[in-house]
């Protein structure tokens, strides 16, 4: 009998200057959740971060620590936009974050495949806030 194959991605590393400035960032500003902060020694941590609610991947905070990472934090993906946040209700997080003073590169705009806005994280690193219609296959 074959076991059939099942994997995911469990985590995506995103570069940071600060352990706990990016926590700071990502959870009062983003609303994500603190999964977990463990002590690896030497100033090194395992640290998972999420978007409430999430049942998947996880973001691994992970402090530069040598001149080439420290080049790569806030730019991971060359300029472009590295991660997508999607959600239920786009205006409710939209102006929560707005409120939190999160910095947007654009006004909102509507797409064929549902409602998007361009946002940098404290470092600059570029993401999506996204809400897919329903034709896009947004189940909620």
């Amino acid at each position: 009998m074959t076991i059939p194959i099942k994997q995911r991605i469990a985590n995506i590393a995103l570069v940071v200057e600060d352990y706990d400035d990016a926590i700071a960032f990502y959870t009062k500003k983003l609303n994500f959740e603190l999964i977990e902060d463990t002590d690896l020694g030497a100033g090194k941590r395992w640290i998972q971060i999420s978007p409430p609610n999430a049942n998947g991947t996880t973001l691994l905070l992970a402090k530069a620590s040598n001149a080439q990472q420290e080049q790569s934090v806030g730019n991971q993906a060359g300029g472009r936009v590295f991660l997508f946040l999607q959600t239920n209700d786009f205006w409710r997080d939209y102006e929560a974050m707005k409120g939190q003073g999160v910095e947007f590169n654009e006004e909102p705009r509507v797409e064929a495949y549902g409602t998007v806005v361009v946002f940098k994280d404290l470092y600059g690193t570029k993401w999506d806030l996204l809400q897919l219609n329903n034709a896009a296959g947004n189940d909620s």
